[in-house]
């Protein structure tokens, strides 16, 4: 009897043993590859799971990573039986990369991945995370060699979107998907540096220059136009006195004729509107000084201020 009892104490301590050893509780956004009897057999999803003890065995996976010690990146590699399926990232350090124009710079970026396939990731890849990095960096060295240093600056997202079409491929026989590829830091040489400085103030002061120049031309530009309407505006406003005066001095004269019915000598008419002129005028010669100078041809303006007393002698 003690020996049925101590039987079913073994059986039972096995059958729980094996029940534990069986039931496999996976989180989610986890994954599981198990092997039976060294062949795949199937991907355990999240929620409780059962398979054969000793038979069914979790296939591991190997994970690279960095971490920062004594100030330098060290990589440390690390094998795994549980599968992280959520977007990861991996920030892989500087490494120097010839641009077209044979300057050497220091690029280091981050990879964003995400395990789509497990059973992919652990039979088509021995080291999944080293391959995306060796890939990647190669990538990058191919994509910024085909640049020179001036654009390479300005072509991140050209740059970002390059290796991510590069990374698709790769990653679709992998099993992973890359979602992003973003280029973080570009480190160049000092004396690089310092010429790009040079360089930048130098365009900056050209362009300073140029502004200036085409300013200054606009301006010059804009006043002689200005002066050139204002010449055409005082013309026309001469032409346009000297036509009204000459209108009304006509006007005048043929009143003038009009009002002796004939009688009057035309010239004796506008000799005497000359005279009326001259008279208007004369007080404002002497205005602004004490000694006048008249010339020779004033002395016939004054003659023809007799005329008027010729004209006066006509109208009676």
């Amino acid at each position: 009897m003690e020996i049925m009892i101590a039987i079913a104490v073994i059986f039972t301590i096995m059958v729980l043993i094996l029940v534990i050893k069986g039931l496999k509780i996976i989180q989610q956004s986890e994954a599981i590859v198990i092997e039976r009897l060294g062949s795949y057999h199937k991907t355990l999803s999240p929620g409780i799971n059962w398979i054969i003890p000793f038979v069914d065995l979790p296939r591991s996976i190997k994970m690279r990573g960095y971490q920062i010690i004594n100030n330098e990146s060290v990589a440390i590699v690390s094998e795994v039986t549980r599968i992280d399926r959520r977007e990861t990232v991996l920030d892989f350090p500087g490494q120097s990369v010839v641009t077209a124009d044979n300057v050497s710079v220091s690029v280091n970026g981050a990879l964003y991945f995400q395990v789509i396939d497990p059973e992919r990731a652990v039979y088509q890849a021995e080291n999944l995370v080293q391959a995306i990095e060796i890939l990647a960096k190669t990538s990058l060295r191919s994509e910024m060699g085909k640049m020179e240093l001036d654009k390479l600056f300005e072509s991140r997202q050209e740059i970002n979107d390059k290796l991510q079409i590069v990374m698709d491929e790769a990653g679709n026989k992998w099993g992973v998907k890359v979602t992003r590829v973003e280029i973080q830091d570009i480190t160049i040489p000092r004396e690089v540096e310092d010429a790009m400085r040079k360089q930048m103030a130098a365009e900056r002061e050209r362009r300073a220059l140029v502004l200036q120049a085409n300013g200054e031309r606009e301006a010059a530009i804009a006043r002689a136009q200005g002066e050139k309407e204002s010449n055409v505006l005082v013309a026309e406003g001469e032409k346009l006195a000297a036509i009204l005066r000459a209108e009304g001095e006509r006007q005048a004269i043929d009143q003038i004729l009009a009002a002796g019915g004939g009688q009057f000598d035309p010239k004796l008419v506008i000799g005497y509107l000359l005279g009326l002129e001259y008279l208007k005028t004369l007080p404002e010669i002497a205005k602004d000084g004490d000694r006048v100078f008249l010339p020779y041809e004033s002395s016939s303006v004054l003659g023809a201020v007799g005329s008027l007393k010729e004209l006066l002698d006509q109208s009676r």
